[in-house]
């Protein structure tokens, strides 16, 4: 379906929420938000525990083609490293039908010793992508150390919102429904949310933010990374 068959029209955004390793389980923000937001779908892409990058490329695919655009990826973890494959192999026109992707917690897939239900995600796509992005990373993050979350931003040209120490950013962090991170979708869903004949620089409107802010985060007005 292309751009042109929406002309015009002002469409909400569905987000296509897109688990890790071994899922997201009940405490995890993804299926809270699943349960809460109402505008969130998650993406089924099979063999969780021992996850193929070439069968999730293609399920995610399915799972955006099949959806009513625009889209919102939500993803975490090894789930970042499905989008950054599907849109280098795959991609798309800038910002549509995929028009944001909040990216939480990549892990580095590039780093030595690393197990192969990861590496197999690897080497890290350095190609730009298609549509408006926030990367999010951890300074303790067990997968990930900070730098190299904030050069995966970089390669992809997101903007990168350093939270601090909150490991892994799952449930084993302590975010519950994560109230920060929510804010930060709401801005992707905010920007997608315009007449789809916009033009591309309107599309990537994401707000009044630097493209790498400081370490303290997108400014205060977020609330606390924590919650």
């Amino acid at each position: 379906m292309s751009d042109a068959d929406f002309a015009g029209r002002s469409l909400t955004p569905l987000v296509l929420t897109i688990p890790g390793l071994n899922n997201s389980g009940p405490a995890h923000w993804q299926t809270l938000w699943e349960h809460t937001r109402g505008d969130c779908a998650r993406v089924e892409l099979g063999m969780w525990s021992t996850p193929n990058r070439h069968s999730w490329v293609t399920k995610l695919g399915q799972a955006i083609s099949k959806a009513p655009a625009p889209v919102i990826l939500c993803a975490h973890s090894l789930g970042c490293l499905a989008v950054a494959w599907w849109a280098a192999l795959e991609g798309q026109p800038y910002g549509w039908p995929v028009a944001g992707a909040l990216l939480v917690a990549p892990p580095d897939c590039d780093r030595p010793g690393i197990g192969a239900s990861i590496g197999g995600f690897g080497p890290t796509p350095r190609t730009p992508l298609p549509f408006p992005s926030i990367v999010v990373g951890s300074r303790d993050d067990p997968y990930a150390h900070i730098d190299r979350s904030h050069s995966m931003a970089k390669f992809w040209g997101s903007h990168f919102v350093d939270v601090g120490d909150l490991g892994h950013i799952n449930a084993e962090s302590g975010v519950g429904p994560w109230l920060f991170g929510q804010r930060l979708l709401d801005r992707l869903v905010a920007a997608a949310n315009i007449s789809v004949r916009q033009t591309p620089d309107d599309r990537s409107a994401l707000g009044p933010w630097t493209l790498y802010p400081p370490a303290s985060g997108p400014g205060a007005e977020m609330g606390d990374p924590r919650h």
